[in-house]
């Protein structure tokens, strides 16, 4: 089973993030935190790295009712989406599939809003072109 859900864009790296923004808000989800993981290791490592970004995304209605079923299922969110650079100079947008991540967790009220969301997540990345 893969744990996320990816698509190439023949974009900018900025315009993916715009849109995968935009299509994720069209599902109910806001981002609550951003990482520029290329500043990050620039800055901590000294290192270069290439265009990487992670987005926390949440659709607080889900989040709601995945913390009231589940009260540590905090520990796994915000959905991460995550927009990167590829090596051909396309960028790459993943988001992780809560199913999967769900497994690992004995739960039987979590089924069906990782279901929910995973396919809200898999919306947003369809619909990116």
């Amino acid at each position: 089973m893969s744990y996320y859900f990816s698509k190439v864009l023949d974009d900018s790296f900025e315009g993916a993030i715009e849109k995968v923004t935009r299509e994720l808000k069209e599902e109910g989800f806001g981002i609550l935190t951003e990482i520029d993981v290329k500043e990050t290791f620039k800055k901590k490592l000294d290192v270069d790295f290439r265009k990487y970004r992670i987005l926390g995304a949440c659709n607080p209605k889900m989040a709601h009712q995945a913390i009231s079923a589940e009260s540590k299922i905090g520990t796994m969110l915000p959905c991460n989406v995550i927009v990167q650079e590829t090596e051909d100079g396309k960028v790459e947008v993943s988001a992780v599939d809560p199913v999967a991540s769900m497994t690992a967790i004995q739960n039987e009220k979590l089924g069906g809003i990782a279901q929910e969301v995973r396919s809200k997540l898999e919306t947003v990345i369809n619909r990116l072109s």
